[in-house]
Formats: structure tokens, C-alpha cells, sequence
């Protein structure tokens, strides 16, 4: 679509309260279905899952102003989300990159440690009068 027609499609879409915007992004999921020359592309999975939570909320007959806040409070903990994955995109590509310039590996430039063998912890008696009895059915158990 070009992009005055996509434009001008929106001042429209600004105009009409929620209600309508749903009827209108139900006719235009029929024309996808219908019609379309290629899959919709830029959708995440988080996208996707807001988007099926939007549908039951609809389905659910929740009002239109209850989605908005609802699809609000989702668009806010993904652009959090999505901050928090480029942070670790971030680290991520740091720690490559040093590695790379500093010509050694991850486990070649961390010293070696020596380790002590680990030794398993005591055991302790059971607390149960069970651990008095010597063999079972001897005539030495203790009632």
C-alpha cells in the first residue's frame, strides 16, 4: 500500500471512537484473509500474543474502552521488554566483541583455578526410633 493512501486511511481511523476501529480491523483482517499478496511481516511473538488477548477480550464482549487500557498496559510491558532484550543484545555483543579484540577466547583468558576435590557432607542418623533396630525380626528391636 502506498503511503499516502495508508495516510490518509488513518486521519480517518483518528476520527471514529473504538468501537467502530474494531468493525473496521475486522473487515480488514477478512480482506487479508481474502486478498492478500503477502503474509504480514514485522509481528513478534509478544505481538501476536497481544493480539490474541485483544481477540477473547472481544469475543468475551469486554467494552471497547476496557481493551484500550487493557492493550495500553501491554504495549507499555512490551516496549519494557523490548528494552530489556536490546540491553542484553547489548552486553551481549560487548562481551564478543572484547573477546575478539583481546584475541582469546571466553575460557582461554579466564585463569585457571585449581579446584579441591568436594567431599560429600557426613552423614547424620535419622531422628526416627528406627535406627536403633539391629536386625529386623531377631527379637532385638526396641518397641
Amino acid at each position: 500500500m502506498n503511503e499516502h493512501l495508508r495516510d490518509r486511511i488513518v486521519r480517518k481511523l483518528d476520527t471514529l471512537a473504538d468501537e467502530r476501529g474494531y468493525q473496521i480491523l475486522d473487515y480488514v483482517e477478512f480482506l487479508e484473509s481474502k486478498y492478500a499478496e503477502k503474509q504480514s511481516s514485522g509481528t513478534t511473538a509478544f505481538t501476536r500474543f497481544t493480539e490474541a488477548v485483544e481477540d477473547r477480550l472481544r469475543a468475551g464482549k469486554v467494552s471497547a474502552t476496557t481493551i484500550a487500557e487493557a492493550m495500553n498496559l501491554m504495549n507499555r510491558a512490551s516496549n519494557v521488554l523490548n528494552g530489556a532484550l536490546a540491553a542484553g543484545r547489548s552486553v551481549a555483543n560487548d562481551i564478543v566483541t572484547a573477546t575478539r579484540t583481546s584475541g582469546a577466547t571466553p575460557a582461554a583468558s579466564s585463569p585457571a583455578v585449581p579446584t579441591a576435590p568436594v567431599e560429600a557432607p557426613p552423614a547424620q542418623e535419622a531422628s526416627s526410633p528406627a535406627r536403633d533396630t539391629r536386625v529386623p525380626g531377631s527379637g532385638e528391636e526396641k518397641l
